[in-house]
């Protein structure tokens, strides 16, 4: 499997962002965004099943931020809005096919994408 996120970019306070990630080589249970800003540890975002139904969001992101996917072309999608300066982070989308679990600690799943880079200016 073949995570290639994209959509990254600069951004002023306030604004928006959809990040992407198409996925290539085989299909997933659970597909998640996770995030890393300079000098912290990688944090969980957002996740959810990849035939639909639950999600879960962190605290930080929580109402402001929609993660979806499109079946037909195999890619997920995170939309942020009210972007903050404290969302500069590189974005990771990951995958794991274990089972419908959307766990929100990184070392459950398998399959990761690149990263993405996301600076929001004050």
């Amino acid at each position: 499997v073949q995570l290639q996120a994209s959509g990254g970019g600069l951004v002023q306070a306030g604004g928006s962002l959809r990040l992407s990630c198409v996925a290539s080589g085989r299909t997933f249970g659970v597909y998640a965004w996770f995030r890393q800003a300079p000098g912290k540890e990688r944090e969980f975002v957002a996740a959810s099943i990849w035939r639909g139904g639950r999600t879960n969001y962190a605290d930080s992101v929580k109402g402001r931020s929609t993660i979806s996917r499109d079946n037909r072309n195999n890619t997920m999608y995170l939309k942020i809005y009210s972007l903050k300066p404290d969302d500069t982070a590189v974005y990771y989308c990951a995958a794991h096919s274990r089972d419908n679990t959307l766990y929100t600690r990184q070392t459950e799943y398998t399959y990761w994408g690149q990263g993405t880079q996301v600076t929001v200016s004050s």
